[in-house]
């Protein structure tokens, strides 16, 4: 055999070797939890929308266990401070469930420092399902888009499994903030995935039986930063979830800003945003405009002259409640730090006229809403 063959032979041996050992090494253990701030505004009945906005952090996907734990104690807080009922609605924010892209990685995965240095390890331990999913993905960020594609059955599993398990054990009805997932739809009561379907931004909403609504919520109007890999949803069939404490319409991040996604909700009666707003300290910076295509009825003036935390309060769920059938709404927002990308926002509680925001903080906190019977 001819030397360079044999070379040749012993590098791949030793590549092979190496991605092997790395692949293999085991991810870290979820930190200690953080200290929960909860709040509550509004009468005390037996009725309530409760924001949850957890601090996340990349090892709290390491496995569906840490994810859950992280989680869980958030609704233990509730529970514990007495401002949790059978009739309580539980919302997480936008985005919580995408990052179960990461289960079950590498270590190289949670010590990255940017997003992009995450996802090139999570590629690196998955060299020939990324090939195929790459091939199969038509849209514009092919490289994200095949990362979540060919996780995503995996993904939509392990929503599932933690968040129908925190509803049945609170005795609760969660909005469980929301998924990147490739052809998303609900099938005898399970959550599935289709690699050949476009990969959307869902929301499902678990009764406090554990089970999933039949139908998820799609996200409308996908921000530039996800419009590269994820599709836009129609309006057509939007869905209001039946609850014990009302009927319920669940509006992803900048969807909560078009007049035509609260058109839709029809007569829902209560409302639920789950968002994600980045980087840290946007909220007190000027406002620099719709990212999404700008609604007639909002003055072309306001971008620059209001904060951003000011435009939350004007054109989103705090300014269009009164054009919908719905009396009460909450906005959650995710925290933390994820993979350097930096995360803002206060809960936004809203009782008919009366607008309330949680005070921020940079730990983690519950903020609940009574709402009337």
């Amino acid at each position: 055999m001819p030397r360079w063959l044999i070379f040749l032979a012993c590098l791949v041996i030793a590549a092979v070797a190496g991605w092997s050992f790395w692949r293999a090494l085991p991810a870290p253990d979820a930190p200690v939890a953080d200290p929960v701030m909860v709040s509550e505004t509004g009468e005390r009945s037996s009725a309530s929308l409760i924001a949850m906005e957890p601090v996340m952090r990349a090892e709290d996907y390491a496995s569906t266990q840490a994810f859950t734990a992280r989680l869980s104690a958030y609704l233990a807080a509730a529970r514990e401070a007495g401002v949790q009922t059978p009739q309580s609605i539980a919302v997480f924010p936008e985005h919580t469930g995408t990052w179960l892209v990461a289960a079950d990685a590498p270590r190289g995965v949670y010590r990255a420092r940017t997003l992009q240095g995450a996802m090139t390890a999570l590629i690196a331990a998955n060299p020939v399902p990324f090939a195929g999913s790459f091939l199969n993905s038509p849209e514009i960020d092919r490289a994200a888009a095949a990362v979540f594609r060919m996780r995503s059955a995996d993904m939509a599993e392990r929503y599932q499994s933690a968040f129908s398990a925190l509803a049945e054990e609170f005795n609760i009805t969660i909005v469980a903030g929301s998924v990147v997932l490739a052809g998303a739809r609900i099938e005898d009561g399970v959550i599935m995935t289709d690699t050949d379907g476009p990969l959307e931004n869902v929301s499902a909403v678990f009764a406090p039986d554990g089970s999933v609504h039949a139908s998820l919520v799609r996200k409308v109007y996908p921000i530039p930063s996800e419009a590269g890999f994820t599709a836009a949803a129609d309006l057509e069939d939007y869905p209001v979830f039946e609850t014990p404490a009302g009927r319920l319409g669940v509006l992803i991040c900048a969807d909560s800003w078009h007049p035509d996604v609260y058109s839709a909700l029809g007569d829902a009666e209560l409302l639920a945003v789950p968002a994600f707003l980045q980087p840290d300290g946007v909220w007190n910076r000027p406002w620099g405009g719709y990212v999404t295509p700008w609604p007639d009825d909002v003055p072309g003036a306001d971008a620059g002259r209001l904060t951003e935390g000011e435009a939350w309060l004007t054109h989103a769920l705090a300014g269009r409640l009164q054009d919908s059938s719905a009396r009460a709404g909450i906005t959650a927002f995710l925290g933390g730090s994820l993979w350097g990308m930096g995360s803002d926002g206060a809960a936004i509680a809203v009782n008919g006229g009366d607008v309330q925001t949680a005070q921020r903080t940079t730990g983690g906190q519950v903020t609940v809403l009574w709402v009337e019977d």
